[in-house]
């Protein structure tokens, strides 16, 4: 599907501490620059047809207050939109509540989509795993993202959840895995912890404990 030495380091990943009403969070960027324009990465991002062809379907009202539900995922509230340019949501998963940021921004060579994921500090997942337990999905989201954007008219959400479970999907998520790790290590994590919890992060992913993702 893709070339995972090259698409990998095309992505930008940062790891960042925040200050929110409940307390201290923990921060999860993602970024690339797409080969578009402004107004077709917001409507890749916010039209529910589009969506369902690189994410999954989604439901509910996309709008400013409206509630959302991603199938088999997550669910939210818009809490800011900005068109074409940002959105805010809550990330209701598992019986807890995070908080997501998208920005589109124009660049030279096309459109930036930078995601930020928050999370509140203590929360069992980023102990136990760091960084790379919602890390992966976001780039493997990313990733669908940057395929539908080439070939709209035949990449699908189901080719690419077949495609990640292959040996090629699995190298994917180890090197975006240690894209991860090396972000947690830049933003001050001791390089052991890092790496311990970035290897319990694909054990996961790869199924050594249990087919599950954390």
């Amino acid at each position: 599907m893709i070339d995972v030495t090259s698409y990998v380091p095309s992505v930008g990943r940062a790891v960042g501490e925040r200050t929110i009403a409940s307390g201290e969070a923990r921060t999860v960027t993602i970024s690339r620059v797409y080969d578009t324009s402004v107004e077709d990465l917001w409507q890749a991002c916010t039209d529910p047809a589009r969506i369902a062809r690189w994410f999954a379907p989604v439901s509910g009202e996309l709008q400013l207050g409206g509630r959302y539900q991603i199938e088999g995922n997550a669910s939210g509230t818009i809490e800011a939109c900005d068109p074409p340019h940002a959105f805010d949501a809550t990330w209701e998963f598992g019986g807890g509540t995070s908080w997501i940021e998208v920005r589109v921004t124009a660049e030279s060579d096309g459109a930036r989509l930078e995601l930020t994921h928050i999370a509140e500090v203590g929360e069992d997942i980023w102990n136990q795993f760091g960084p790379g337990a919602v890390g992966i999905g976001w780039d493997l989201s990313a990733l669908g993202l940057f395929l539908h954007l080439e070939n709209p008219a035949t990449f699908d959400t189901a080719e690419g959840v077949a495609w990640s479970m292959s040996p090629d999907g699995m190298a994917f998520m180890a090197a975006s895995n240690d894209g991860w790790c090396q972000a947690f290590i830049d933003f001050g994590a001791d390089p052991e912890d890092a790496r311990a919890r970035a290897d319990r992060t694909i054990a996961f992913y790869s199924g050594a404990e249990g087919h599950a993702e954390p």
